[in-house]
């Protein structure tokens, strides 16, 4: 005797070898034995065969009308054996009974399970419902199949059009042309957007790239509500008698700081460090607030930058030459013999900017030889050969606390590198650092960052600060107490210069303007008191945001690096090995891995051969050729021995062109140091590499 019964929630059929009471002892097809019991049992039968019945119940369930068996079925619930009598007349034989479930069991839209055997037909509303729905999946599955054709054809579809960038970003993976393009791109072995760039889907890999950053960071646009900036507080003075000026690259729209110099009797002078307030206009809380604090930092990338302000605001606090604008201005008086600080006092005031000074002019012109011989003829002459000196000797007092912290003296950063991007053109210019404008920029807003830290802290007031350790893990922190930043030599680092591009400045502007307004009382009058839990929550979604930031500028800095070379057709390059097996390009700021390279000395020149290029992966692969000048390894490389220990650093200096133990994190935002003020140097800069970006609109990278 054999046996059709239900397992699992499938049929089978089988030989029965005994029965022991309620149970059969069953033997399948396939050789395998199975206990089964009786109320699981549907049909008994002789013949054909188990493995007869089902090749045979198979075929017949195939051939059974579903329209007409539902239409004859009872509306209640019924036993298959009963519907079997009546589709097929008389008395069914097994394969027709075992065709039947086999049938309703696969039609769940017309056909629901009750139990072992017993079914009832589904609603006639909810059953037209189902088909006309299997009727939209069969023809979308025929559209589907088009697209898919097409597409492997080498032809965009038309219905793609407009959608591209979103099948490749944040997709509906439920929606056909989504289906189509992954079937597509598995069939032709490419990856999805690979097959869209060669169809014509998107432009460039440059706008795939671009596209992906603004889909996480900006999903609803780039664009600003219509606002405007509130008025400015009726007693803010004009600083009588300040002349001052600012120097930026040319291109530069978000000037946040000015300098100005009056010389006083006895040797002194007083210099003014002036910082764009805009926390003058904004309260924490309203509308702007709100998109900047949802921004966090102006973003960078070559050809384009995503300000954090609104350009209405923007252009009314950015040191415009011209005019009076608002600013927060730290005064020193200083020593002009010794280059001491006498006092120091911070205002908010309107101060007239009469020049925007440019590096591009300017570097030339104003060299460490001309300043030492008095030569020259150029803006604000008498200001700058005050400054220059006071800025020397800023820096030398911050190597002496380096070294106090058990770290070297910084070795001065070379080259900065611009980009500027025309359509799908790139051209990538070198800049000298080091200059005298360079100097006096960075050691003024350091000294700045540091001396306002301190002057919250001695208000009671929290600010965000940045705290470094020269070694051990984690040494790179945000917190809002001050802490010692070992690598720029500085009792505390506060953010503060910088607050047209970045939220964190903003956040100790508006803590700042309260000391100045209230005095002792401030920790009273501050928007953020001590130990505000909103204050945290700024400091950690920052330090996350700005990383991305960053990743995504590196991202398209080395992309634009890789189109350069094509551009260039550039087969054969130069490079310096950095470590192991990473060189980095002499002509543009690109470090790439080049196996094969063997033992060599940090700092060798080789030849390398680029043998293929992606731009979607932001991938270059070169070989090596030739080895041109192997690289003298001296005891006194301090370049290369500090770079082992490079620091987790503020510098505006590049991950990818550090020169030290961090190369290991090429194309790895997660270990992407955060970076000060506009051309500030840091420990790092200074110890682990040479080569520093800019944006093209000549603001080094933030």
């Amino acid at each position: 005797m054999n046996v059709f019964f239900e397992e699992s929630g499938s049929f089978k059929a089988g030989t029965v070898l005994n029965r022991q009471g309620d149970a059969f002892q069953v033997e399948l097809p396939g050789g395998r034995r199975a206990k089964v019991r009786s109320k699981d049992v549907l049909i008994e039968f002789d013949s054909p065969s188990a493995a007869d019945l089902i090749q045979q119940a198979d075929a017949a369930a195939k051939e059974i009308d579903l329209d007409f068996l539902w239409e004859i079925s009872p509306p209640d619930e019924f036993r298959f054996t009963d519907l079997a009598n009546d589709y097929f007349g008389g008395t069914p034989d097994p394969v027709q009974k075992s065709a039947l479930v086999l049938c309703m069991h696969g039609s769940p839209i017309y056909f629901r399970r009750k139990g072992r055997g017993q079914y009832q037909r589904a609603p006639e509303e909810q059953l037209k419902m189902a088909l006309a729905a299997l009727e939209r999946r069969r023809q979308q599955a025929i559209v589907q199949q088009q697209y898919e054709d097409e597409l492997k054809a080498g032809r965009l579809p038309a219905a793609f059009d407009g959608k591209v960038l979103g099948l490749l970003t944040r997709a509906d993976k439920n929606a056909i042309e989504y289906k189509a393009l992954e079937a597509a791109a598995l069939a032709l072995g490419k990856s999805a957007a690979q097959l869209m760039l060669d169809v014509g889907g998107i432009p460039s890999a440059r706008a795939l790239h671009e596209a992906r950053f603004l889909s996480e960071y900006f999903p609803h646009g780039t664009g600003f509500p219509a606002l405007n900036a509130g008025p400015l507080p009726e007693d803010l003075g004009e600083a009588i008698g300040v002349q001052a000026f600012s120097v930026d690259d040319v291109t530069t729209t978000e000037i946040d700081d000015a300098f100005s110099v009056q010389r006083l009797s006895d040797g002194r002078a007083r210099i003014g460090i002036h910082i764009a307030a805009p926390a003058l206009g904004i309260e924490r809380g309203d509308a702007v607030d709100a998109i900047a604090r949802a921004r966090l930092s102006t973003v960078y990338m070559p050809g384009d930058k995503i300000t954090m302000l609104p350009d209405d605001f923007v252009g009314t606090f950015t040191l415009k030459e011209g005019g009076l604008r608002p600013a927060l201005s730290l005064y020193l008086i200083i020593d002009t013999a010794t280059q001491d600080i006498v006092m120091t006092e911070t205002v908010a005031e309107r101060v007239h900017v009469v020049s925007n000074l440019r590096h591009n002019v300017l570097d030339e012109i104003i060299t460490e030889q001309t300043l030492e011989a008095g030569t020259g003829d150029y803006p604000h002459k008498d200001e700058i050969a005050v400054l220059w000196p006071f800025a020397k000797a800023l820096y030398e007092r911050r190597q002496q606390a380096r070294i106090g912290y058990g770290l070297r003296r910084e070795v001065p950063r070379n080259i900065d590198y611009n980009f500027y991007v025309d359509g799908e053109h790139v051209s990538i210019t070198p800049r000298r650092r080091g200059s005298p404008l360079d100097l006096i920029v960075a050691e003024l807003a350091i000294l700045a960052n540091s001396r306002w830290g301190a002057f919250l802290h001695e208000h009671g007031v929290p600010g965000i600060y940045r705290a470094q350790r020269a070694f051990g893990p984690n040494r790179t922190r945000m917190q809002t107490t001050p802490a010692p930043h070992e690598g720029l030599g500085v009792a505390q680092y506060a953010w503060s210069t910088s607050p047209l591009r970045r939220y964190v400045d903003l956040v100790n502007q508006w803590q700042l303007l309260a000391c100045v307004r209230h005095g002792i009382t401030a920790k009273l009058a501050a928007p953020f008191k001590p130990k505000d839990a909103d204050l945290y929550a700024i400091v950690q979604n920052f330090d996350e945001t700005y990383t991305a930031y960053a990743d995504h500028q590196r991202r398209m800095e080395h992309f634009w690096c890789l189109r350069w070379l094509k551009q260039e057709q550039r087969d054969r390059v130069v490079g310096t090995i950095v470590k192991d097996d990473v060189v980095r390009l002499e002509e543009v700021p690109l470090l790439l891995h080049v196996p094969g390279l063997g033992v060599q000395a940090r700092g060798t020149r080789v030849l390398l051969e680029v043998m293929a290029i992606d731009e979607l992966r932001v991938e270059a692969s070169c070989r090596l050729i030739e080895v041109l000048d192997v690289a003298r390894v001296t005891g006194g490389d301090e370049t290369s021995e500090d770079a082992e220990t490079a620091l987790d650093t503020d510098s505006g200096t590049d991950l990818e062109a550090a020169a030290g133990d961090d190369v290991q994190a090429l194309g790895d935002a997660s270990n992407a140091p955060a970076q000060p003020d506009n051309a500030q140097p840091d420990a790092g800069a200074a110890v682990r590499g040479d080569v520093t970006h800019t944006r093209n609109d000549g603001e080094v990278a933030q």
